[in-house]
C-alpha cells in the first residue's frame, strides 16, 4: 500500500480483542499501529505481567479513505471512528508521537482525556518538540498525549528538567488553544 497517499485511523474493536484484530487487519496487509502498555494482574497465586492496549477497544490503521469497507468486514472490528459524514483521519502528528513513546519503550498507561490544564513543550529526550499538558502522580512528572478524536489520553513518564511551560493559550505548532 502507497502510505504517501494513506491516512491513519482509529478503528474500534471489540475490547480485549484488540491484538487479535490487528493481527488479521496485518494478514490482510494493512499497517497497523496498536499501543500497549505493561500492566501487573494478580492472581491469588501469582502475580503476572500482562501486555494490554493502551486505548482500550481501539487500534489506529493506515489506509485509503476509500478502502473502509474491507476494514469494517475484519474479524472483531466494529467500525471506523468518525463524524456523520463517515470515518475522519487522526493527525499525522498524534500518531507519531504516539509511535516514539513505543520505540523509545517509555513508560506509559492510560489516562482519563485531558481538555484544560498547563501545557508545556518539551525540550530534551526521545520527545523533544512535542506538546502536552504535564501533571504529577506519586511525585512523577508525566506527560498527558492526547488523540482528541477518541477523547482517550495517555500518561507519559518523563523527566522534569525535559520540559519548557508554554503561556496559556499558546502552542509551538501555531495553533490557538481553544
Amino acid at each position: 500500500m502507497d502510505t504517501l497517499l494513506s491516512d491513519w485511523f482509529a478503528v474500534q474493536v471489540r475490547c480485549g480483542r484488540e491484538a487479535f484484530s490487528a493481527e488479521h487487519l496485518r494478514v490482510r496487509r494493512y499497517e497497523v499501529f496498536l499501543p500497549s502498555y505493561d500492566e501487573y494482574r494478580r492472581w491469588s497465586d501469582r502475580i503476572r505481567k500482562v501486555s494490554r492496549a493502551l486505548f482500550d477497544g481501539y487500534l489506529f490503521c493506515r489506509i485509503a479513505a476509500d478502502v473502509t469497507g474491507s476494514i469494517v468486514t475484519t474479524p472483531g472490528v466494529i467500525r471506523l471512528v468518525g463524524d456523520s459524514h463517515g470515518p475522519v483521519s487522526i493527525p499525522l502528528a498524534e500518531i507519531e508521537v504516539l509511535q516514539r513513546v513505543a520505540e523509545e519503550r517509555l513508560s506509559a498507561e492510560p489516562w482519563p482525556f485531558l481538555q484544560t490544564g498547563q501545557r508545556v513543550c518539551i525540550q530534551d529526550g526521545p520527545l523533544r518538540g512535542t506538546d502536552g499538558v504535564v501533571v504529577t502522580i506519586k511525585n512523577r512528572h508525566r506527560l498527558v498525549v492526547s488523540v482528541a478524536l477518541l477523547q482517550r489520553s495517555v500518561a507519559v513518564e518523563l523527566q522534569s528538567d525535559w520540559v519548557r511551560i508554554l503561556p496559556a493559550g499558546k502552542r509551538t505548532d501555531g495553533l490557538a488553544k481553544s
